[in-house]
């Protein structure tokens, strides 16, 4: 009689992205890590999330994100900053993916006036929607959207105690500037005014092709 075989782990299929039980691959994820099987997934799963539609953020997208802000940030305390000047004004640069009329992620953004930059607002996920690389896939389009507009450079802050958010920026190349903290983070002294040192993320795009 030959040995018992404990079978391989299911792949789960999740409407949106694909995961094995315990293991989630994602974009990031390198491939000598997953084996054949890992790898067909992953590449599965970026098929997906590249075929997911990015469109600019209309009125009742921006209402809705406003409604379930709680889906989207732990706290309100970046509710201050979803000024409606961003899809009224700017809503050129503001662009998100829906699972059908749901909004599960966003990037708010603007071309700076005085220089050749795509400064990215706001950029979030929806819970139940987030490490499945939406936020990267929205980075993408707006550094191809501002490459077009023949910006040269990405920038974005963030604050020094957000560690998921400084983890992030590095993760997709963007740079922080300043000088190191107390904590050796680098940050801008004051730039957000007096006592609000921030990180200040810059990236350079100009070598990327169109």
């Amino acid at each position: 009689m030959p040995p018992y075989i404990k079978p391989k782990a299911p792949a789960v299929i999740n409407s949106r992205y694909i995961t094995l039980k315990r293991v989630q691959v994602t974009r990031s994820t390198p491939f000598y890590s997953l084996g054949l099987s890992g790898i067909l997934i992953h590449k599965i799963q970026l098929s997906m999330i590249l075929s997911m539609k990015i469109t600019n953020c209309t009125k009742q997208d921006f209402d809705q994100i406003l409604t379930e802000f709680k889906e989207f940030w732990d706290s309100d305390r970046t509710l201050a900053l979803h000024h409606p000047t961003l899809i009224n004004e700017f809503g050129n640069s503001a662009f998100v993916i829906r699972d059908g009329n749901r909004v599960i992620a966003y990037l708010f953004g603007f071309l700076s006036q005085t220089s050749s930059v795509g400064y990215v607002q706001l950029l979030s996920v929806r819970l139940g929607y987030r490490k499945q690389g939406l936020a990267r896939h929205l980075y993408d389009h707006f550094t191809s959207f501002a490459l077009a507009q023949g910006c040269t450079k990405l920038k974005a802050i963030t604050s020094p105690v957000n560690s998921l958010s400084i983890a992030f920026h590095k993760s997709i190349g963007m740079m922080p500037t300043g000088e190191d903290n107390i904590d050796g983070i680098p940050v801008i002294k004051d730039y957000s005014g007096p006592g609000k040192d921030r990180v200040v993320f810059i990236k350079d795009i100009s070598q990327i092709t169109k």
